[in-house]
């Protein structure tokens, strides 16, 4: 029997212990999508406890605290932190298979020292230990940060943010990273949400741009957009039901704009044709600044509407949903590609069914002026474990080319989800390695070199131009 995750975790063969030690495990840290607040790092937040940095806003942890019957006192009540890691360590036991699992010991060990297994017995030494380290100095945001070996993070933010903690991170020359800031501009989008002219008023504030049809809602994100680039930025992201692709005119879409301003009801159709028209301007815009287009997709959000109204979004009420035509994807991107305004963009769908689809999709798009234009995101939110990995590589490696593959992300809110990218290059070494040992590709030190070391770090660096 092999140990409990020791240094040759998930590693099978030889040639995956070597391509791991030698190779992957020495890379940096891209983090190019996380959830991470800029002013915790500017202001090198400390953490009075574990539970502050475990289960402050995991709604991964929540949902499996839930499943084991805990009160909701004990996840994001009133009770105790001392309580509430009582709780997740008796629920933890149980999650055999789970990824949480793995990323918790691997947190553990890395950070803490800890090498035993968290459970109901075990959860007071854990406890005190961690919580001793985390007096330590090297245990606030930015040395967390550095002791990983991070060096980008680009974080989420919203166009009327005033970017202010990117601008004082940028001005502070004693901390090293990278701390970017990505466009997510899902609320200028999101016609149908209740405080959606609300929001357009913050944006017409911010933006100094008097909104009144579609044309000044998109010149009003332009300036936005201008501002960010100032800041440094270069990525977008957007988080949608589905990628829809709609026959829209001009007309059509300032009709649908002006009612929802006039506080009308919009349906169903009105806003995919309204998304459709807003990607598509937009995506433009990103073309002309060289800008990453990234498309998460698949989502039905906050199931259970009882619990949302009791706690909110984000709160661990999300599941997979349906995805929409597929073929409408391709659409889209046909749509920008024909007048050569496609910019590079990322592809995460949060149904797996779509793996085989989006590898297919891609490989129509690419083209000489940048390595890998199209990319496969990797393996997301619910399916960034084992099994959901090595599908989304196999599929990548099967149907498009997986040595141009941009690797692994955070998607995270917390400064010790760093041992996810120690998850995902085990995973990628022991696939590559299996291959190797099965004769399915040479033992070709250089190339397996480029190929483990490009997918942990460089491709990402050379695609988004850091």
């Amino acid at each position: 029997m092999k140990p409990f995750m020791d240094q040759d975790f998930l590693l099978e063969t030889d040639m995956a212990r070597h391509l791991y030690h030698d190779y992957a495990e020495q890379m940096p840290i891209v983090d190019y999508h996380c959830h991470i607040n800029p002013q915790e790092i500017y202001e090198d937040r400390k953490f009075d406890n574990i539970t502050q940095v475990w289960l402050g806003a995991d709604h991964y942890k929540w949902r499996v605290m839930r499943a084991n019957g805990v009160e909701e006192r004990y996840i994001t009540g009133d009770a105790s932190d001392r309580e509430k890691f009582q709780k997740w360590a008796e629920s933890l036991e149980l999650a055999i298979g789970n990824p949480l699992y793995h990323w918790s010991h691997l947190e553990l060990q890395r950070y803490f020292g800890y090498t035993g297994h968290l459970c109901a017995e075990t959860a007071q030494e854990v406890w005190d230990l961690c919580n001793e380290k985390l007096r330590m100095p090297d245990m606030s945001a930015r040395n967390l940060i550095l002791q990983s070996n991070v060096k980008v993070i680009c974080t989420t933010d919203d166009p009327v943010d005033s970017l202010e903690w990117h601008k004082k991170l940028a001005e502070d020359d004693s901390f090293p990273v990278k701390v970017l800031p990505a466009w997510r501009p899902d609320k200028a989008m999101y016609i149908e949400k209740p405080d959606y002219p609300e929001y357009i008023g913050r944006l017409e504030k911010v933006s100094g741009i008097t909104i009144t049809d579609f044309s000044s809602l998109m010149e009003a994100l332009r300036t936005r957009m201008e501002f960010f680039a100032k800041m440094g930025c270069c990525v977008s992201d957007h988080g949608l039901a589905y990628v829809p692709c709609e026959q829209v005119s001009e007309a059509e879409v300032d009709a649908i704009f002006q009612k929802r301003m006039a506080g009308g009801k919009v349906n169903s159709d009105d806003c995919a044709k309204f998304t459709t028209a807003f990607l598509t301007s937009i995506g433009k815009e990103y073309s002309r600044k060289g800008w990453v287009m990234q498309l998460h997709y698949g989502v039905k959000r906050d199931n259970d509407k009882r619990r949302f109204g009791q706690l909110g979004a984000d709160t661990g009420f999300d599941s997979i949903g349906s995805t929409g035509p597929i073929s409408e994807l391709a659409d889209f991107l046909n749509g920008l590609a024909e007048t050569d305004e496609l910019p590079k963009t990322i592809l995460y769908s949060l149904n797996p069914n779509d793996n085989t689809a989006i590898d297919t999709i891609i490989g129509c798009f690419q083209d000489c002026s940048c390595t890998g234009k199209i990319q496969h995101g990797s393996a997301w939110w619910f399916n960034d474990h084992k099994k959901g990995m090595q599908e989304q590589l196999t599929s990548l490696a099967s149907l498009g080319l997986l040595g141009n593959f941009i690797g692994m992300l955070t998607d995270s809110r917390s400064f010790l989800s760093y041992t996810r990218h120690e998850y995902f290059r085990r995973i990628l070494c022991n696939l590559i390695g299996g291959w190797v040992e099965n004769g399915e590709y040479p033992d070709d030190e250089k190339a397996l070199k480029r190929i483990i070391e490009g997918i942990s770090y460089n491709n990402a660096m050379n695609y988004f131009g850091f």
